[in-house]
């Protein structure tokens, strides 16, 4: 059996000579990286798609357990290295170390725990946790026993939980007692009661993860404790064969119906890509602690905390608590703790911590830092050289990577320091990734350079999502209809001269101002020139006159400020930055924007209350912070 890494490009030369191979000979390419695992039986055939269905298959035919790679076949060269390293959310308290053989028999433990509970291949089971060892554990146990895991962010509404559960009739739901998370100790199971009681009838059991150990409500006939189901199983489970093709996970996200999409990835493409995609992304050496600060609740977590890391030998850290918690220091007081070499976070992250000032970054021992990236939404030029000079004191590399759930993995991103840098500009597609822009009128693909357009891909990789839970016409309409033949992201970019993207937002949030074309990004990240700004949404609204107009709300930094001339400021900024066309038309000076959980800023309520709609917001329980809206409804210019 091999026990073989994926290939690690070495230089940008070999990036573009591998690129060129992996357009060339996509199956011989991809087979020849999946070739580096361990497999039960070798597929029948590499590849059968088309984008009309549509269908793909990958890997057909082929037997394997993703939990294998992930585990076993590391346990003779790697047993005794750290593979999750988990930092508590209280600063002193201990911090836990898991070898990839402790890791293994943890793992094998649950997954004897499950079948104990009836949980057999295909069942789908709902997680609900915070950010602790035991949700890693538990979610590589449904793996390996062939359950399908469906891991919500423990932090939605109980009507969002119930919503998802019921959507994939999940038999189980691991949860916790309490989530610890900066100051607050959240109650997790009682969420959990309430979506039961709204109605869960699939669910036969609620596994309970002691992890504050203060009182729950309790009912026997389906509550059970984690430890005592766990404890005393034995600590070897054989990996349940799977199929290529087999579902790994269901994971939700929002849709623009409202309806929650549950995007469905499945065990061999999606085992390939994501090991793929982080070995290189991040440059990633043995010996090396990698740090991702994401939720394994969003496909963040999924890929490049647990799959693409543990597939890879690595040392991935978990993070229980938060960004200002003990003070706005604690990410890189922890980075300096476990002399972290690749860091990768959010803008949303990274501009709350600019706001709180350099103090709390400067004085650390970050020189351990290989590799710092960003992830879930386009990076601001002030962020970006924020992050560049404070955090990588100006030599250390920004992977400023573009992805989506459904595309499984990272697609376009520079590889650690082989590429060129370029702010707010992710850069190059990853081999084996076909982007394509293409005329929102004409439906043509556009080939030169500079050009901008919708962002789309035209052949599949082996992370791309299989359909969507029990609704593959949704699939087809969502992702495959606007552009026949392609898989369109929804969202539009721009390629420079040499062949860099930029993303430029969804493509509803591309604002037609007099009949020119901006995308709300690029308006932002000229409003955020602005040193007072801290962090800025931009929307299009109806005007009478031009069509649309140009609707900015913005955060500024702490302080008393001359609002009127803080616009004329800004206004100005934005003339010079982009243009008078640009130029804002209203400015709305707010606290704090509505946010999702996974701290995306949720534009579509901006947009209605930027035109008017404010009795028609929809459900906003499922924010981060549902009272921005309403300080923003009442303060709407």
């Amino acid at each position: 059996m091999p026990n073989t890494l994926p290939h690690q490009i070495t230089s940008f030369d070999e990036y573009r000579e591998v690129y060129q191979r992996s357009v060339d000979d996509p199956e011989a390419f991809w087979a020849a990286e999946a070739a580096t695992f361990t497999w039960q039986k070798p597929w029948d055939e590499v590849l059968s798609w088309n984008f009309t269905d549509p269908e793909v298959r990958w890997f057909s035919g082929g037997k394997l357990n993703i939990t294998e790679n992930c585990l076993d076949r590391h346990l003779v060269d790697r047993g005794d290295q750290v593979a999750i390293l988990f930092e508590p959310n209280e600063p002193g308290d201990e911090v836990v170390r898991l070898t990839y053989r402790q890791l293994h028999a943890r793992v094998c433990q649950v997954s004897n725990a499950l079948r104990e509970l009836g949980v057999a291949k295909g069942d789908r089971v709902c997680f609900y946790m915070p950010m602790v060892p035991e949700l890693a554990v538990s979610v590589l146990a449904c793996a390996r026993i062939g359950a399908v895991h469906s891991v919500v962010f423990a932090g939605f509404s109980a009507q969002a939980l119930a919503d998802r559960v019921n959507d994939a009739d999940c038999k189980v739901i691991i949860c916790s007692d309490y989530n610890r998370r900066g100051r607050k100790n959240i109650p997790v199971k009682e969420v959990v009661d309430e979506a039961l009681a709204i109605g869960c009838p699939s669910v036969e059991t609620v596994l309970v993860h002691r992890n504050t150990g203060e009182d729950v409500a309790w009912d026997p006939s389906y509550d059970c404790w984690f430890h005592e189901a766990v404890d005393q199983q034995p600590t070897d489970c054989p990996p349940q064969p799977m199929d290529a093709e087999d579902v790994l996970f269901i994971l939700y996200t929002s849709g623009s119906t409202g309806k929650p999409k549950g995007v469905v990835h499945t065990c061999g493409g999606y085992m390939v890509y994501t090991a793929y995609t982080f070995r290189n992304v991040f440059q990633y050496s043995d010996g090396d602690v990698y740090w991702c600060t994401a939720d394994i609740g969003w496909i963040t977590g999924h890929s490049y905390i647990l799959y693409g890391p543990l597939l890879c030998g690595a040392t991935t850290m978990m993070f229980e608590g938060v960004p200002t918690y003990p003070d706005a220091g604690r990410f890189w007081k922890v980075c300096e703790k476990h002399g972290v070499n690749q860091f990768y976070t959010a803008p949303t992250a990274l501009r709350a911590l600019m706001a709180q000032g350099d103090d709390f970054v400067e004085g650390h021992d970050l020189s351990a830092l290989k590799v710092i990236g960003s992830v879930g939404e386009p990076i601001n030029e002030e962020a970006w050289e924020w992050y560049h000079e404070k955090v990588g004191k100006g030599q250390v590399p920004i992977v400023d990577t573009w992805w989506q759930t459904e595309t499984g993995g990272i697609m376009i991103s520079g590889l650690g320091g082989l590429s060129p840098q370029k702010a707010t500009f992710a850069g190059y597609p990853l081999p084996g990734i076909q982007m394509a822009l293409v005329d929102k009128n004409t439906g043509e693909e556009l080939t030169a350079n500079p050009e901008s357009g919708l962002l789309c891909v035209k052949f599949p990789w082996p992370g791309i999502l299989r359909t969507t839970w029990g609704d593959h016409e949704r699939c087809r309409n969502t992702y495959f209809s606007t552009v026949p033949g392609m898989y369109f992201t929804g969202d539009g970019a721009r390629r420079d001269k040499n062949g860099m993207y930029r993303i430029v937002g969804r493509v509803d949030d591309v604002i037609n101002v007099s009949g020119h074309r901006m995308g709300t990004a690029e308006v932002e990240n000229a409003i955020d020139e602005h040193p007072l700004v801290v962090e800025t949404a931009v929307v299009g609204y109806p005007h009478e006159i031009k069509g649309q107009g140009i609707y900015a709300y913005v955060i500024l930094s702490p302080g008393q400020h001359d609002a009127d001339r803080l616009r004329e400021e800004i206004i100005e900024t934005v003339r010079h930055e982009i243009g008078p066309i640009a130029k804002p038309d209203k400015i709305q000076f707010v606290e704090e924007l509505p946010k999702t959980r996974s701290g995306k800023i949720m534009r579509r309520i901006l947009r209605k209350v930027a035109s008017g709609e404010t009795d028609g917001l929809g459900d906003t329980s499922t924010l981060l912070n549902p009272e921005a809206v309403e300080s923003i409804t009442r303060g709407r210019i």
